[in-house]
């Protein structure tokens, strides 16, 4: 599975912090909604389309909270280029 977006609601703690993850796997696209942080309780949404997986994030970032979207992580093996040194 590969993640493409990650956002963050911009606030710290188990009690306020809350993420969105959007993935794809094959043709299935996947949305997780999660509250508390890493250890924290998550909701999860399965599509069979990317627009119906963004129409489901767009609906998720609505609201007061400041959202940011995050850079996924890179592959294990990527490197930083080099400086040239």
């Amino acid at each position: 599975m590969e993640q493409r977006k990650h956002w963050w609601n911009g606030k710290w703690g188990r009690l306020a912090r809350r993420d969105v993850f959007l993935r794809v796997d094959a043709d299935r696209w996947h949305v997780e909604q999660r509250a508390g942080g890493a250890e924290g309780v998550s909701q999860f949404y399965e599509y069979g389309s990317a627009e119906e997986a963004e129409e489901t994030v767009r609906a998720l970032l609505e609201g007061t909270d400041g959202w940011r979207e995050l850079s996924p992580r890179p592959p294990s093996a990527w490197a930083p280029p080099s400086t040239g040194v």
